[in-house]
């Protein structure tokens, strides 16, 4: 039997999948396609036994704003996590390939990764982890494996893997050269040619030919990564790595810090469905068309429209096309995307310019969610915010105060307990409690039920920054 560590990569923003993937929130936790998150799909992907092969618990790597939300879907999964590794910033993936390769091999000399985005959908779970199976003896002579996908189409979105030899079947091949995203015009010479697959940014590999690899073409990034894996402190069962190390490593992708120059890597063809899901329009090619080509998700109605997706997130909001053609539209409660199809790989520049008008709706989520639950906001205004607040059974909110506002609680579900001051005392349904300017207070759901309020906040300054913490559960700053 041979054991292979699943690393799930799990930083990444999705700007592209905007308004519904956002910095607050991106599209790896969302449920894009079916009842899972891609998240959730990517880990149970990578789970269990493919004949002789077989698959540790994940190793996530993530950042602090997202480490409760990755543990509680794999526990809604039903999947036990291994290491969750917390970034301390961003520093793309070569910097926490190698973090994650030199964690492993402080337990295991011998090692396996298999690194994965969380955020592609493979459906056929099975004949993945066959294609793996099949990278093990690539993997058993030294190389560095990589995974490609046949193209169907001239793509100008993804990278290309130039073979340096005909794929004749499913076993690996090697790897001539890394292409890319091309121009339409050579990524149409390319598909005439054959010869090239998709770059699907999964690898297989040893540890310590990983650590060996970098240490020849990237040796810059070893001293910072590894000094952040040494000064790495368990934090309520994550791993945080040291902060100032992790500054230090130079922010580059795995492809040009180290794939590109390796001379033995091989790939492995892999013939059945891939979307990175990088762009509206990929989501629609995964969705099921209507006789006129259109896509519709949640309450939405397409009238006369062909090749259209429209995608209504709000069970209480119905979105109607009429008439149209070629065009995505996609609505969340508090921002509205619409635009032709063929824009859909521009989508983020939507977000550079709502940010320049200072729009929330840029990075923010309309729902929050957080260690003890989720809030979003059903009104906002300059001098009051109205709140539904969710808090998950056994959990409560840090003991806290504010300088520029007060708080009135009402409780619509179960029961909560509520600490002002020196007062402790349980609110049921339909009664209230008022929190003043500076009271010292907390929030708990002593119940087995989620507990529902609604808060309303009044103040000169209504910001999440205007929270002193006292005691928090979650080791929050």
């Amino acid at each position: 039997m041979t054991f292979v560590q699943p690393v799930i990569l799990c930083g990444g923003s999705g700007t592209r999948l905007w308004p519904l993937s956002r910095q607050a929130y991106p599209k790896q936790f969302a449920r894009i396609l079916g009842a899972e998150s891609l998240f959730q799909a990517s880990a149970r992907r990578m789970s269990g036994r493919e004949g002789d092969l077989a698959f540790r618990a994940p190793m996530v790597l993530t950042n602090a704003d997202f480490r409760f939300v990755v543990t509680e879907q794999l526990a809604a999964a039903g999947i036990d996590p291994g290491p969750v590794l917390i970034e301390p910033e961003s520093r793309n993936t070569a910097p926490a390939i190698l973090a994650a390769a030199l964690h492993a091999l402080e337990t295991d000399p011998e090692a396996i990764l298999l690194v994965s985005p969380s955020d592609h959908v493979i459906p056929d779970a099975a004949a993945f982890r066959a294609a793996v199976a099949r990278g093990l003896s690539a993997v058993a002579e030294g190389a560095l494996v990589t995974f490609g996908i046949a193209p169907d189409r001239p793509e100008t979105g993804y990278g290309y893997l130039g073979l340096a030899a005909p794929a004749t079947g499913p076993d690996p091949v090697p790897l001539a050269r890394f292409v890319e995203k091309p121009a339409a015009e050579a990524a149409e010479r390319m598909l005439a040619e054959g010869g090239y697959l998709w770059n699907a940014g999964i690898f297989l590999f040893a540890a310590r030919d990983l650590l060996a690899a970098c240490e020849r073409h990237a040796p810059g990034l070893v001293p910072p990564v590894r000094a952040a894996v040494a000064g790495a402190r368990s934090d309520l069962g994550f791993l945080r790595l040291e902060p100032e190390a992790w500054r230090g490593a130079e922010p580059v992708s795995i492809d040009y810090a180290v794939m590109e120059k390796v001379e033995r890597i091989s790939v492995v063809p892999y013939g059945g469905e891939w979307s990175d899901l990088g762009s509206w329009d990929a989501v629609m090619r995964e969705g099921a068309p209507d006789a006129e080509g259109n896509v519709t998700s949640g309450p939405a109605v397409a009238l006369d429209c062909t090749g259209t997706l429209l995608r209504a997130e709000d069970a209480d909001q119905v979105l109607v096309g009429l008439g149209l053609e070629n065009i995505m539209a996609v609505a969340l409660p508090d921002a509205v995307l619409v635009a032709d199809l063929s824009r859909a790989q521009e989508v983020k520049r939507v977000i550079g310019v709502l940010q320049a008008g200072g729009q929330r709706q840029a990075t923010a989520f309309p729902m929050d969610h957080r260690p003890w639950g989720h809030f979003r906001t059903l009104a906002y205004s300059d001098r009051f915010q109205v709140k539904e607040i969710v808090v998950k059974p056994g959990a409560a909110l840090s003991l806290q105060s504010h300088h520029h506002r007060s708080e009135h609680w009402i409780v619509v579900r179960g029961t909560a307990r509520v600490t002002v001051d020196d007062s402790v005392r349980l609110i049921s349904e339909n009664e209230s409690v008022y929190i003043p300017l500076g009271a010292v207070h907390r929030l708990e759901n002593p119940g087995k039920l989620p507990m529902v309020l609604i808060e309303v906040q009044t103040g000169a300054y209504l910001g999440e920054d205007d929270i002193v913490r006292y005691e928090d559960l979650y080791a929050r700053s």
